[in-house]
Parts: C-alpha cells; sequence; structure tokens
C-alpha cells in the first residue's frame, strides 16, 4: 500500500470516510491494490535455507513446513526467514 502511495499511483482521493469514521478505498483503488498484492506473490527471491528460487506466495507454507519438521526432530533448528 505505502509504495503505491509513494508512486502516486493512490492518492487521497481514492480514500473515502464514511459517516462512522471508518476509511475505505474506492472500487477502481481497491482493484489497484489487489492486483498489487497478486504480482507481489507472484514474485520470486532465493529461499536462504532451501537454496531454491520460490515465489514470495508461498513463504508461509514453506515455513509452516519447516516448522513442522523442526517440532516432529527431522530439523535441529527452525530457519526463520527474514525479509531483507
Amino acid at each position: 500500500m505505502l509504495s503505491l502511495i509513494n508512486r502516486g499511483q493512490i492518492k487521497l482521493q481514492d480514500f473515502v470516510q464514511e459517516a462512522s469514521g471508518a476509511v475505505s478505498l474506492k472500487a477502481e483503488a481497491r482493484k489497484l491494490l489487489f492486483q498489487s498484492l497478486q504480482a507481489k506473490k507472484q514474485e520470486k527471491i532465493v529461499h536462504p535455507f532451501l537454496g531454491e528460487e520460490v515465489e514470495i506466495g508461498l513463504l508461509p507454507y514453506i515455513q509452516a513446513m519447516l516448522l513442522t519438521r523442526h517440532l516432529r526432530g527431522d530439523l535441529a533448528e527452525y530457519p526463520p526467514f527474514l525479509m531483507r
């Protein structure tokens, strides 16, 4: 969201304040936000523990599997993933 605001893709006019005080995004801005999130999830990085290229969207699943392996005793230590 912040990168979309910083690049000027989402502007102040894209936000609506409701009578209740809640703030929401207009439909077009919401669509842009979800498209951006989907694109980000498909980006690939090299996982530091696995040494393999993986999609960012798979990181929660991969980390859950590594935690499971650690809890079962298959891995001596749980390798955390830290985004730089």
